[in-house]
């Protein structure tokens, strides 16, 4: 590293309060990373065949144990937990208010989102008015706006954390166990009646429990190897049992020869391999808590999560921007046949092709993860809220069916977050540039979750 850079990074390791659970980043990051190259890989394209979203999971049944190590969503859970108790506890100490807090949230995630839902808008226009197949251009903005469904979940979990906080810090596991225990009968009642639509409760009810993992992280509660070790024993026996005698498949990410999904609509499962995650990864706390006192080391989890909105946003659409290239150029010798051997021995290349693509992407787009600071009074209850319904309510839709349907641009889904966003004050225009710093008024009191960038 040279002169220059290692100064950087000394200088943000002397700047980061000696309070940060600098684990907590680490892990955002890492998760990310997860995310990003299992999507590069488990969604295929075929020579012949096109796109296939789940490609190699359809094709390869040894592939679905992978997955209990590759679907990390569980832990941006938990460090979001973590995050939105110290936040929430922050705000009331600083005499903040919920609807106030809520849209600091909402712009977090928000101001980023935007320019991705109005990118593939223009692309979907243009694309069809080009003469492209309606069909084609479903299941491309379909694909690229997959990791929306993440952040109509997470931002749901938002809106209740402060509730949720009280009934932990009330009634302590009490409060996970209830809530994962009314997910099961939500799922039993889904399962029996084959009926998909039933489940679509547990995006709360599970990933809302589970959150509360990262409260019980914060408090110490989860301090010590045996706790740790209990808990990741408690996720691993119930996954077991749940894939083996019981129902679900083995498979953590859907699958098409699966007849029931785990995460669509998001099962009780997840909240097992969320403990069976959570208990291993808090295991390493205190390795990894002594490599990240290493200023490189730090420097570059800081710089991850500076931008880790838009890598998360924008790396599909690098993929589908790219697979659509060479199948129209009909560039079939660089793109082998799923699982076949030049497949394998093509995929690192592959991945640092769309990781290229996806850099040039978040230089562009990047800026959008650092709005100027937000210094109105705090709004109206109802008016972050509203935006938040709106806004999950277009990202649920999009992620299971796109932009696009048999008619042409459903316009109602990719222009209701817009609208929520704006309408409601959530977002306040023009959209600018803030100079960088260690740390924000709005990012003082975060401590990781997946759209936070408060260090660096």
């Amino acid at each position: 590293m040279s002169t220059r850079a290692l100064s950087r990074a000394e200088q943000v390791d002397a700047a980061t309060p000696a309070t940060r659970n600098r684990v907590v980043d680490f892990l955002r990051a890492a998760a990310i990373t997860v995310v990003v190259l299992g999507h590069w890989t488990i969604m295929a394209v075929h020579p012949d065949g096109g796109l296939q979203p789940h490609g190699v999971l359809d094709a390869a049944r040894w592939t679905h144990p992978l997955t209990w190590v590759f679907q990390v969503m569980p832990i941006f859970f938990l460090v979001g937990g973590y995050s939105n108790a110290l936040s929430w506890r922050s705000a009331r100490r600083r005499g903040e208010g919920y609807a106030s807090w809520l849209r600091t949230r909402l712009r977090r995630l928000g101001i980023p989102l935007l320019p991705l839902l109005l990118t593939w808008l223009v692309i979907c226009v243009v694309a069809l008015a080009a003469g492209a197949p309606a069909d084609t251009m479903r299941l491309a903005s379909q694909m690229a706006l997959i990791p929306t469904w993440f952040l109509a979940s997470y931002l749901l979990v938002i809106v209740i954390a402060p509730p949720c906080l009280v009934l932990w810090e009330r009634f302590g596991w009490y409060s996970i166990i209830g809530g994962i225990v009314i997910a099961g009968l939500v799922d039993a009642l889904s399962i029996a009646t084959q009926q998909p639509l039933l489940g679509y409760p547990n995006y709360v009810l599970v990933w809302a429990s589970f959150h509360q993992f990262g409260y019980a992280w914060l408090d110490g509660k989860l301090a010590g190897a045996g706790r740790r070790l209990a808990l990741a024993a408690v996720g691993a026996v119930g996954l077991l049992l749940l894939v083996g005698p019981g129902p679900y498949p083995v498979s953590m990410i859907t699958a098409g020869s699966d007849a029931i999904s785990n995460s669509n609509p998001t099962r009780v499962t997840m909240a097992f391999l969320g403990m069976m995650q959570a208990g291993l990864v808090l295991l390493a706390e205190r390795p990894l808590t002594a490599l990240l006192r290493r200023p490189r080391i730090w420097l570059v989890t800081v710089m991850v999560n500076r931008r880790i909105m838009t890598w998360f946003l924008w790396h599909l659409t690098a993929m589908v921007g790219l697979a659509h290239l060479l199948l129209a150029l009909d560039a079939k010798s660089l793109l082998p046949v799923p699982l076949s051997g030049a497949w394998w021995a093509s995929r690192p290349l592959w991945a640092l092709v769309l990781l290229a693509i996806t850099g040039v992407i978040v230089l562009v787009m990047g800026r959008f993860e650092d709005p100027k600071p937000d210094d109105r009074p705090a709004p109206a209850l109802w008016r972050p809220l509203t935006a938040a319904v709106m806004v999950c309510a277009g990202l649920a839709v999009m992620a299971t069916s796109g932009m696009v349907g048999s008619n042409g641009i459903n316009w109602v889904w990719p222009l209701l977050p817009v609208a929520g966003l704006l309408g409601f004050g959530v977002v306040r225009m023009p959209i600018g540039p803030r100079s960088p710093g260690i740390a924000s008024s709005d990012d003082r009191s975060s401590g990781g979750d997946p759209e936070d960038r408060s260090v660096g």
